[in-house]
């Protein structure tokens, strides 16, 4: 029986799969069975109003779980599928609140990873997968991530690799009359309204809930702050006068001889590439990295404050520690 045969058997049997995607790792279960969404909330500590996604194997499919869909949601699935974008439709009567969070509107996205996709093809059904880790924390990027999270919570791996994208997928509303984006990702606005034709919602207060929504999410156990260039380097002088063990996350390379009496000494420091593509790919591997370490903290130095960058900063906003006093 091959690694496609497993996971299947395990799925039609009730169990859940970690499968891989493009943008990370999801703990997934037969979308229709609604023992096995249980456990998901159940394993991963999600509040029950926090719906699923839905992966589906094709467009076609998405007549299986929304309704009154409009024709701008098929012109972006036709674009950006299979890809890093989740579509907000009206559900189907027939969709389970376990999928939903009770809301009167589904997810749905079909995966752009080989294995599955094929997986998908094979279960000919719709197979709800958040990402595979306790809720708020850092989403897992390889099958190792999942291991060292879940442990035996999960009943089957699907290694896949590492995932190529590394954060999660773009967020777009169409159950409304506007079309807003509710969680920036891989997918931009710009490549979205070229598409519809139209001026998107950003900053839409929508009253839906999706994931990744909290204000605190995707979060490393150590404390993560998330602070401009300048304050980075102050902090880490300071931490390490005091002797602190810390971990460092930036753009800057560490130089062979620190000039000027300066003196930064973290236990590991990192270099982020500057290209926002690459960063949001490496992003959550590096910081499992730096949150194994036996730190204090992780000091990670702001991105650019640009649209091509909003995913990554959102994604480190929601990891960030609230800062309610000075580190010293």
């Amino acid at each position: 029986m091959n690694a496609i045969e497993q996971a299947l058997t395990f799925l039609k049997n009730g169990k859940l799969v970690a499968i891989p995607t493009e943008t990370v790792y999801g703990l997934g279960a037969d979308a229709r069975n609604p023992t096995a969404l249980a456990q998901i909330y159940h394993i991963k500590g999600r509040p029950m109003t926090n719906p699923l996604i839905v992966h589906i194997p094709s467009i076609e499919a998405i007549h299986d779980w929304a309704i009154e869909i409009p024709e701008n949601a098929l012109k972006v699935a036709h674009a950006f599928w299979p890809g890093p974008l989740t579509l907000i439709l009206k559900r189907h009567p027939s969709v389970l609140d376990l999928v939903t969070g009770a809301q009167e509107t589904i997810a749905l996205r079909i995966p752009n990873h080989p294995l599955t996709l094929q997986l998908l093809a094979e279960f000919n059904g719709g197979i709800a997968a958040p990402s595979a880790n306790r809720y708020g924390r850092l989403s897992p990027t390889t099958a190792e991530h999942v291991r060292a999270e879940l442990g035996d919570s999960v009943d089957y791996i699907l290694d896949g690799g590492p995932c190529g994208v590394g954060i999660e997928s773009t967020i777009l509303d169409l159950s409304q009359d506007f079309p807003a984006v509710l969680r920036p990702g891989h997918i931009s606005v710009d490549a979205l309204e070229t598409i519809l034709k139209t001026d998107l919602h950003t900053k839409h207060h929508s009253k839906i809930i999706v994931p990744g929504s909290s204000e605190s999410h995707y979060a490393p156990h150590k404390p993560l702050y998330l602070l401009e260039k300048d304050v980075l380097w102050e902090t880490a002088l300071h931490l390490t006068s005091k002797k602190k063990s810390f971990n460092l996350l930036s753009f800057e390379q560490k130089p062979k001889e620190m000039l000027l009496n300066i003196n930064i000494s973290p236990n590991q420091w990192i270099t982020e590439p500057c290209d926002p593509d690459r960063y949001a790919e490496k992003l959550y591997a590096d910081l499992h990295d730096l949150d194994e370490e036996k730190v204090s903290c992780i000091l990670v130095q702001c991105p650019p404050n640009t649209v091509q960058w909003e995913a990554v900063r959102d994604r480190l906003q929601r990891a960030a520690t609230a800062l309610k006093q000075p580190l010293f």
